[in-house]
């Protein structure tokens, strides 16, 4: 079982001068889901290399046991330092694929090429795709086979605009995932503000937020 990861490699929050990145618990507690189901794991990112680590995410009271457990994890942190450049994977060959979320996927995986070629091409084929909290900002620019937006019509989730107030950064980031997902044709569902909520649609999972990170990914489990 070959599972693909693809983290986001921006690390600017707009023009505040503050930084961002993806959300450490939304990869590694689907990390070690995938893991310990004994999936072989490829990393990638638009840049390659060390993705960006949102520091908010890093805070004592952010932590869950699944970064208290990647933070002893030498393995996982090396291959976290070494991800592949996302021009480089080919889609070809991966069983499912995942999306964690941060802030960063609004700036560079909405907007990437590779990415949306990616998507395009494993959603046409019937492989299972996971975004959770901020990373169903992929859907932004995605086209299904109709030439359609790919979420058209489709029920999903995502960091929702009342959250993104909580977190003070509606007039910083360029768009928000709720607005995006509904102008694209959605059928957009979500639960309470911070409290895990998975949408499971074909073979398209989203989850709402970081709590929301654990179920999502082994939702996407149950779809390979």
């Amino acid at each position: 079982m070959k599972v693909l990861m693809i983290l986001t490699s921006h690390d600017k929050l707009g023009d505040t001068g503050k930084k961002t990145g993806f959300w450490l618990e939304e990869f590694a507690a689907p990390y070690y889901v995938f893991k310990d189901a004994g999936a072989d794991i490829t990393l990638a990112s638009p840049k390659g290399g060390q993705p960006p680590l949102d520091p908010s995410s890093d805070t004592e009271d952010a932590q869950t046991p699944a970064t208290d457990r990647f933070k002893k994890d030498d393995h996982a942190q090396t291959l976290l330092a070494h991800t592949t450049k996302l021009s480089e994977i080919d889609a070809d060959g991966f069983d499912a694929v995942f999306y964690p979320g941060g802030h960063g996927p609004l700036w560079d995986l909405s907007e990437d090429a590779d990415s949306i070629a990616l998507i395009e091409t494993v959603t046409a084929a019937g492989t299972p795709l996971g975004a959770v909290c901020h990373a169903p900002a992929v859907f932004k620019n995605t086209k299904g086979t109709d030439g359609k937006p790919l979420v058209a019509g489709r029920t999903v989730t995502g960091f929702t605009n009342t959250e993104e107030e909580g977190a003070g950064l509606t007039a910083v980031v360029p768009f928000l995932v709720e607005d995006m997902l509904i102008a694209n044709g959605a059928k957009y569902e979500k639960g309470d503000d911070w409290a895990s909520f998975v949408v499971t649609d074909g073979k398209i999972v989203t989850g709402q937020n970081p709590a929301s990170s654990e179920e999502a990914a082994k939702r996407l489990l149950t779809l390979i």
